[in-house]
């Protein structure tokens, strides 16, 4: 006689319920580049696209970078619910919206969101335990500025605005559940792995369908 315990004939087939990790930094401390990789590697997490009003840059696709509309489309999404969160950074609006985030959390879909601090406390605010946050920290104030000016996509006027804003940024780090200090991109991102690993393993509640996964 076998020892082996024997499965039931019928049991529920239990679906992980998807998370939302938010990523958020001061400009410059290396966020996009993480994300990016961390999409690349992870076949399992998806980018949220965000609703902006900014000027699509070259290259960006509408749907796959980012939703643009004009200010008043944002404003009757934001006015009507359609939007989680929603902030104003550098003179253009960005927001979530409600519907696709849902949706990917029904399904057990993981989203990233590179958002700032005003979107994260939004999200987490309406999205509970589903909500993963890590802020990623610069090495040094002087690292910062080096990054900052090495992109040669923004002008000094405009550099010198985004290392201000950035002290007011960090102040805001201890509200998250995680810290990096990016001081080595590939370290970095190994922490980041080790993360969602971590909270993947944990789980938010799980969403149960019917159907039997095994087969005695």
């Amino acid at each position: 006689m076998s020892n082996n315990p024997q499965l039931p004939h019928a049991m529920p087939a239990v679906q992980r319920r998807g998370i939302l990790l938010v990523i958020s930094s001061p400009s410059g401390a290396g966020k996009t580049t993480l994300a990016r990789r961390l999409l690349e590697d992870d076949d399992d997490i998806h980018l949220s696209v965000s609703v902006t009003t900014r000027p699509a840059r070259p290259g960006e696709i509408d749907g796959k970078d980012y939703h643009f509309a004009t200010m008043a489309a944002f404003e009757d999404m934001r006015d009507s619910g359609a939007l989680l969160e929603w902030a104003t950074v550098f003179d253009n609006c960005y927001g979530t919206p409600r519907a696709d985030v849902q949706n990917a959390l029904d399904q057990g879909q993981d989203l990233l969101f590179d958002i700032d601090w005003q979107g994260a406390q939004q999200l987490a605010e309406k999205m509970g335990h589903d909500v993963v946050r890590v802020f990623i920290l610069p090495p040094s104030a002087k690292a910062l500025g080096e990054r900052l000016a090495a992109r040669n996509q923004d002008s000094p006027k405009v550099v010198a605005g985004r290392m201000a804003k950035a002290s007011a940024e960090i102040d805001h780090w201890a509200e998250y559940d995680y810290v990096i200090v990016n001081a080595d991109v590939e370290d970095s991102l190994d922490k980041l792995k080790a993360i969602i690993a971590a909270e993947r393993a944990r789980g938010p509640i799980a969403v149960v369908k019917d159907g039997c996964p095994f087969q005695q």
